[in-house]
């Protein structure tokens, strides 16, 4: 229940879009145990490669501060040491082939008949591994893609591990899903969030959330999350400043969403041509979907601040968040 839309939003993001701050600092706890853990298992299982210390990294939408509720998946990339294993790229940077020496003996029990890492294989020796760690030994494995997936019993949150190999060139190279290897680099997703939410003072990570829930619930087809993050930082990057008000910045993200859907996303790590690959289908359905939100959003501020109605404001706002926004008290 509130008052204003102001309070209204705080309630709704507290209350419905922020993780729960006790479970993240639980899910913190358990996340750091696991890597301690996951540093041991060369020392524990046989063959298990060796391991490149401190090049293992937390990442995803829990390590940015981005994810919303449900708590259900925190994202890990597990550095291998490479043992002298050369590395080379073909169709076009799209797809990278790693080859073992005969020196490297463990990784080369994860290779294909000539000689190169299969990503597959590396990915099921974490899986087939972490029932060796004493704290999940009940827990569900499994292979999802380029991770290992630890399912736990305990907690609501499941684990992806992904096994990497941090190259000569600065970059990581971490499963493809067929066997093969790709390029990415997560530290340059987190230091751009982190740069655009210092430049406007702190605001962006919140904006990104409140977002992300309506992207989730908005009756149109869901832009993927780290499609739509981009989308989000990309406007509030382009902007000297922005408002103070939550509602006010939503309405202008709206209102610039109706036309950049339509336009390509280059991907800041520079290892993708074009982040947005919707569907002129479904680019048509969100931008009408952003148009409508964008009129709502627009009422609800014109009868907050010309009419001095907060009631008739709120429930603007809650035709557009649903139910779940706070009714007026």
């Amino acid at each position: 229940m509130a008052q204003t839309v102001n309070g209204a939003f705080t309630e709704f993001n507290k209350n419905s879009v922020n993780l729960d701050t006790e479970r993240t600092k639980k899910a913190n706890s358990s996340r750091d145990w696991l890597i301690s853990q996951l540093k041991n298992l060369p020392n524990k299982i046989d063959n298990f490669p060796a391991l490149y210390d401190g090049m293992s990294v937390k990442f995803g939408s829990f390590a940015r501060k981005t994810k919303i509720r449900p708590l259900d998946d925190i994202d890990l990339i597990l550095a291998f040491g490479a043992s002298g294993s050369t590395y080379w790229t073909h169709t076009y940077g799209q797809s990278y082939t790693l080859t073992a020496p005969e020196s490297a003996t463990d990784l080369r029990k994860l290779c294909n008949y000539d000689n190169s890492i299969n990503s597959i294989k590396v990915v099921n020796k974490i899986v087939s591994s972490l029932d060796q760690i004493e704290h999940y030994k009940a827990a569900e494995t499994h292979r999802r893609q380029e991770a290992a997936t630890l399912q736990l019993n305990s907690y609501e949150w499941n684990f992806d591990i992904v096994p990497a190999f941090y190259t000569d060139t600065g970059y990581y190279l971490i499963p493809d899903g067929n066997g093969a290897w790709k390029a990415t680099d997560p530290r340059i997703d987190q230091n751009r969030t982190i740069e655009v939410n210092q430049k406007h003072d702190g605001k962006i990570l919140q904006l990104i959330r409140t977002l992300k829930y309506w992207n989730r619930r908005a009756q149109m087809p869901t832009i993927p999350s780290y499609l739509f993050e981009n989308l989000v930082l990309n406007y509030f990057d382009s902007k000297a400043e922005i408002s103070q008000w939550i509602d006010v910045n939503l309405i202008n993200f709206w209102h610039h969403l109706k036309s950049s859907v339509y336009n390509s996303v280059s991907d800041p790590k520079g290892f993708q041509t074009d982040l947005n690959t919707l569907s002129y289908d479904d680019k048509v359905k969100i931008s009408n979907r952003a148009g409508d939100t964008y009129d709502k959003g627009y009422d609800a501020y014109k009868i907050e601040t010309e009419d001095k109605n907060q009631e008739k404001a709120i429930n603007k706002w809650r035709e557009i968040f649903g139910d779940e926004f706070p009714k007026y008290e």
